[in-house]
């Protein structure tokens, strides 16, 4: 019988992934609800992904105090004040972790790039969703069966690209990084195909066709 560990492992980079990517739709209220993971609403539970909290939060400036060195002045006041809406905001702990902070809403309409951005990451987190479904209730009572290569350093690029797109406000950088989590995506898909297109029984072939629709639901962007 064949390991399953590192499907496993595979699976759970996958995981951390989509529940970063998850909570960053619905911080910018582009979520229609908490997803199939059990996601939290509350921003405070932040803590569900596991590589985001590294570190103690720290502490805001209060109302008239100096937020510290590189020219910001008193929030509510002086050339340096920063409106009281902000912006997305990271907040980096102790160990270099970080976590988001609400993104703000009611700004008005969205712009075309926006809802394009809106519509790219939608696909990423539904298909992202769809292959850990697939991988834990076929492809891991196949690997139980026979063994076939998974490429887990893929599961990883993947769930890192993802944790950095979530401190990206959203700009060129952001853009570039959703780019990559969809082609990281795609290649973890094809090369499962491939692993499975070897074995020599047709066990696999509803795997297979399950993850060639998800490869249809990522077209190049």
């Amino acid at each position: 019988m064949a390991s399953p560990a590192p499907l496993v492992a595979s699976i759970s980079h996958q995981m951390v992934a989509l529940q970063t990517l998850q909570l960053l739709q619905q911080e910018w209220g582009w979520g229609d609800g908490p997803g199939d993971l059990g996601i939290p609403r509350d921003p405070d539970h932040v803590s569900a992904v596991p590589a985001r909290r590294t570190g103690p939060r720290r502490a805001r400036p209060g109302p008239g105090r100096e937020e510290g060195v590189g020219g910001r002045g008193a929030r509510n006041g002086g050339s340096g004040a920063r409106p009281s809406s902000p912006e997305v905001e990271v907040v980096r702990g102790a160990e270099g972790g970080a976590e988001l902070l609400p993104f703000p809403r009611g700004r008005g309409p969205c712009t075309l790039a926006q809802m394009a951005m809106r519509s790219a990451l939608a696909r990423v987190v539904d298909s992202t969703s769809e292959l850990v479904s697939v991988e834990q209730t076929l492809l891991g009572p196949l690997q139980e069966e026979r063994s076939f290569p998974i490429h887990l350093k893929d599961s990883v690029e993947f769930r890192n690209i993802c944790s950095h797109l979530a401190l990206q406000i959203q700009g060129q950088q952001f853009d570039r990084d959703l780019n990559a989590a969809h082609q990281c995506l795609k290649t973890i898909v094809k090369k499962l195909i491939q692993s499975l297109a070897n074995l020599p029984s047709d066990a696999h072939v509803v795997a297979c066709a399950s993850l060639r629709q998800i490869l249809q639901n990522l077209p190049d962007i």
